[in-house]
């Protein structure tokens, strides 16, 4: 065949149009491809066209077009020259056509799977080919383009419906109304999506579908399993169409637009559709579902399904509350009219500023907003859509006709970019030498005018995207912050990694599945809108935490417990201030984030005057706490009451800690009041309950209700001593005491005394520690009792004094120096107050203590010993080593000088220097240390979970330990990290070699 002989019809092929080469190389290795090709060709008529196309001028441009810009045209072309023989002579639309037509004769009753993937695979790529070709040549416009690739995807899903429909059936899981016609009557919905739905697929594109199922229309012998028939459906669909083989694929396949993809199947049901779009179905959904369309399976029952979507789609009368959430999404993709920073390199065409997406939201916003009274706008293409505005007089022709040509020229760059490689990408070379070879292959002799003409695009598609609601106010945050869709948008990525986030794909995952509705506090339209509105100013409090991927997660957590959420929302939305302190909460303090997760409302407290003053007094507690369970109805309202109380003041504490208005040291006896008064309320309603059971011990007759005999709560450890933490257990003695002669109580179930108080104990600690609605009171550590865990829960008074004066360790002397009775009957609280004291004031043999010190602080050094200065409680000079030398002196002074004791080592270090059984320059600097030691421990209880690492720390956490421990200093040029710790250690090392001198070097050198 010569070359004259080739019907070379100018509406095939224009070469004035035709690109350039980017690669001559490419394209010369690609011609000689050809020829290698055509020389093995078994078919002579395909062989001689081979030969002569590549010798005709028009013909050979067109192939070094084709071989210059793209390797992936290259393979389809070379591979398949008997279809490029075709393509080239029959024109463009009659290939295609016949192409198409060959597919359903083949495939219209293939029942083997694999027969059948192959086939559409090599439709998909001679489609391929033929669209790119086509529209390379001129002879195809984009509408054509996007058309052709829409039209094929259609026809490859209904074939592969129709086969998966035909095997269920043949398996006994369907019936079909008509076996010939698989998909008549099936019930199988498949609905397309976006571009698809549109018929706007671009060259490399995936498609968005919607599975479901009408279960009113599906008729089966097994109903119960009709779900399960569907989704395995759904499921082979997706494998069918994307998987890849020998052959390629046939289309990416993307079922993340149904509802509530992250808790729904593949494959939906109509009834459950229904309910969602009717009740939690967002404004984006509405606008994805304006392009939707039934294209496979049961198209009947599809457009059954999207007729009853027309009210949740076309609202008559939109709201406002929608409207501002439609100007929320808008707003928070950020594009600003003067904003002028869009690179070409690595610019985003689809997503990007001035982009796709800028222009078919531009469109689709104004359809939502009036569809509903003017049907005329309730159309799908983006072209069409712009039209209609303009006929409706909602835009001006000019701006249309901006935006259409913007639109068929970066949907041209989009295409160009795809046909490379057949990428699903949309984003532009990185380097110039790509962008340079784009410009080329868009046929542009030069990249700068390419350059030119696209920034000037993207301009002017930005500056009608930003004028559409210009008058909408501003969303605070900075940066995109699209959580629209399923996808995630890549500036909003970036603008999360920007504000902090670590893992900001996490982060957009759980807004979209906030706005999902899978959380019962926004499964209401307002408090989804609200979110919406809240969004940009909640992650950037969240982004400017200390850890700003652990305060989202905790604030999930939160978001997840909450029973409702539009009171919350309302209440962050009036007052901004509010919500900045609950993302420094959830930041900073993981025990207040758990706290408030299981109440949320106890905010509200942080907006009543006086919140910021000082804490309140033991009077004011006491008062507040018996007039809240005056209201008691019953004994678990008391013990909720009790628990909700508590938690009120740890975290009006914590608040305070945080905010710096105090510190871990002087809060401790604030949190030890609590404690005191919640065990102090708790005991006698235990007791009163406990006692319906199993009644009481009579007293002596005229004795005083105040001076009964009963149970005594001893405290030790932290609260003993009222140095509590937003953390501290509490460590109880419980101590009673019965009537002479008593045998047994006088309820209907009587218990001897013992049995009665170490069960009554029992119940005590079930009722702090037993977890409610409202969490758990307190944890609660019995092991300093007499005997540790052998022991019994209570013990009488005249055990523990007999215990305490002839058995006791000396390690359980220096325990009791922090006890404290707390509560119980006046005359026993009055005898166990001066038991333990005739136990601490008793003279004992100095010797002998200063080695059981010494040894005990070597034993606890070799279990728990650390050189990490965060940790205070055992590195050397930390907590131990100075409460040790307040222990050990008051039980070697108290004898002689009785007004050392003192729960607090602090004041008995301050009163044994008085006393001058101390140097008083030793005394300060030991109570400096314990000082420190306490305001860290405070802080680091309230922010960290688990072991500190200043190192990873991150810089606000640093600095705001540094303000808790070193207030005065924590301000100053250059008191970084390193200076922190520097300080620290040196005030462990003073407090250390104290020690040091008080205790070891005196132990060792005795005999």
């Amino acid at each position: 065949m010569t070359a004259a002989a080739i019907p070379l019809d100018p509406t095939v092929i224009r070469p004035a149009t035709t690109p350039k080469p980017a690669d001559p190389a490419a394209a010369a290795l690609g011609l000689e491809r050809w020829e290698e090709q055509a020389a093995r060709c078994p078919d002579a008529e395909v062989a001689a066209f081979a030969r002569a196309y590549a010798t005709d001028p028009a013909g050979r441009r067109l192939l070094e077009a084709v071989f210059g810009n793209s390797p992936f045209l290259t393979q389809a072309m070379v591979i398949d020259p008997a279809f490029a023989r075709r393509m080239l002579t029959l024109g463009w639309d009659a290939a295609f056509d016949a192409e198409l037509e060959a597919v359903r004769t083949e495939l219209a009753a293939e029942r083997d799977t694999a027969k059948l993937m192959a086939r559409l695979r090599v439709a998909k790529r001679r489609v391929s080919l033929l669209t790119a070709v086509a529209d390379i040549a001129g002879g195809w416009d984009l509408a054509r383009v996007t058309l052709a690739l829409s039209r094929f995807a259609e026809d490859a899903l209904r074939l592969a419906c129709d086969h998966l429909l035909s095997k269920a059936a043949a398996g006994g899981s369907l019936i079909l109304p008509e076996p010939e016609r698989p998909s008549v009557g099936s019930g199988l919905i498949v609905l397309a999506m976006g571009k698809f739905g549109a018929r706007e697929l671009n060259y490399s594109s995936d498609i968005d579908l919607i599975v479901l199922y009408d279960d009113h229309v599906v008729q089966t012998t097994q109903p119960d399993n009709m779900a399960r028939t569907f989704v395995r459906l759904a499921r082979e669909l997706v494998r069918i169409m994307e998987e890849r083989t020998r052959d390629g694929y046939v289309f990416r396949t993307d079922l993340r637009l149904r509802p509530d993809p992250g808790a729904t199947p593949l494959a939906v049901s109509v009834s459950a559709a229904e309910s969602y779009y009717g009740s939690l179905g967002q404004n984006w959904e509405r606008a994805a579902m304006i392009k939707a369309r039934a294209v496979a399976g049961d198209l009947e029952a599809g457009r059954n399904f999207l007729r009853f979507l027309v009210p949740f789609i076309w609202r008559r009368s939109l709201d406002f509350a929608a409207i501002q959430d439609i100007h929320s999404i808008k707003r928070q993709i950020n594009a600003h009219r003067g904003y002028r920073s869009t690179a070409v390199n690595g610019h985003n065409v689809k997503l990007g500023r001035g982009g796709i997406r800028e222009i078919e939201f531009f469109a689709q916003t104004q359809q939502l907003i009036f569809g509903g009274r003017d049907p005329t706008l309730r159309t799908s293409g983006t072209v069409e859509s712009l039209l209609a505005l303009v006929a409706s007089g909602r835009i001006e022709r000019p701006v249309a006709d901006d935006l259409i040509k913007s639109y068929e020229f970066l949907r041209m760059v989009e295409h160009r970019v795809q046909m490379k490689d057949d990428r699903q990408t949309h984003t532009l070379p990185t380097d110039d030498a790509g962008v340079a070879a784009l410009a080329a292959f868009m046929g542009y002799a030069e990249a700068e005018p390419f350059r030119v003409d696209l920034l000037e695009t993207l301009d002017r598609v930005e500056d009608h995207y930003a004028a559409l609601f210009e008058e909408a106010p501003p969303l605070s945050g900075p940066g995109n912050l699209v959580f629209t869709g399923t996808e995630d948008d890549p500036d909003t990525l970036e603008t999360l990694r920007a504000m902090g986030f670590g893992n900001p794909a996490a982060v957009a995952a759980a807004v979209r599945a906030w706005h999902h509705g899978r959380y019962r506090a926004t499964r209401s339209t307002r408090s989804r809108e609200l979110l919406t509105e809240l969004g940009p100013t909640l992650l950037e409090a969240l982004g400017a935490t200390a850890n700003p991927d652990d305060a989202f997660n905790r604030f999930d957590e939160f978001l997840a417990r909450l029973p409702a959420g539009v009171q919350l929302f309302s209440m962050f939305y009036s007052n901004p201030n509010l919500l900045s302190l609950l993302a420094e909460i959830m930041g900073s303090a993981p025990r207040l984030a758990e706290v408030l997760s299981r109440n949320p409302n106890r905010l509200d407290a942080v907006l009543t005057p006086g919140f910021f003053d000082a804490l309140p007094t033991r009077a004011a507690l006491s008062e507040q706490l018996d007039l809240l369970l005056h209201q008691a109805r019953d004994y678990e309202d008391v013990l909720n009451i009790a628990r909700r109380w508590t938690n009120d003041q740890i975290v009006w504490a914590g608040i305070h800690i945080l905010r710096n208005i105090t510190d871990g040291e002087r809060c401790g006896p604030f949190l030890s009041d609590v404690a005191d008064l919640g065990l102090a309320a708790l005991e006698p309603r235990v007791a009163d309950d406990f006692a319906r059971r199993h009644g009481r011990f009579a007293e002596a007759e005229g004795a005083a209700p105040e001076d009964r005999h009963g149970m005594a709560i001893l405290a030790l450890g932290k609260l003993g001593s009222r140095q509590m933490t937003l953390r501290s257990d509490l460590d109880l003695i419980m101590v009673y005491d019965t009537p002479p002669g008593s045998t047994a109580s006088d309820g209907p179930k009587p218990l001897a005394p013992n049995e009665y108080f170490i069960r009554l104990t029992q119940r005590m600690i079930n009722a702090l520690t037993a977890p409610t609605g409202e969490g758990r009171l307190y944890d609660i550590d019995m092991r300093l009792r007499p005997s540790g865990k052998s022991g019994p829960l209570a013990i009488s008074l005249e055990s523990f004094q007999r215990y305490q004066m002839n058995d006791a360790w000396t390690w359980e002397h220096m325990a009791l120096t922090r006890a404290r009775v707390i509560h119980g009957p006046a005359e026993l609280t009055s005898r166990l107050d001066a038991a333990v004291r005739e136990v601490l004031t008793r003279p004992r043999d100095p010797d002998k203590l200063l080695r059981d010190v010494a040894e005990m602080r070597a034993r606890i050094d070799k279990e728990f010993g650390t050189t990490d200065i965060w940790d205070v409680k055992y590195v050397r000079g930390g907590t131990i080593d100075v409460e040790f030398i307040a222990q050990y002196l008051m039980l070697r002074h108290a004898a002689e000088h009785p007004e050392i004791l003192g729960g607090d080592a602090a004041a008995a270090l301050r009163m044994a220097a008085g006393a001058g059984l101390l140097d008083e320059g030793i005394a300060t600097d030991l109570r400096e240390a314990l000082s420190l030691w306490r305001r860290i421990q405070g802080f680091l209880r309230l922010t960290t979970e688990g072991r500190f690492d200043i190192a990873k720390a991150p810089a606000g956490l640093r600095q705001a330990l540094a303000r808790a421990a070193f207030p005065d200093r924590a301000e100053m040029p250059g008191f970084d990290s390193a200076a922190l710790e520097n300080q620290a250690r040196a005030i462990a090392t003073r407090a250390h070699r104290h020690f040091i001198h008080l205790v070891e070097e005196p132990a060792a050198a005795l005999p």
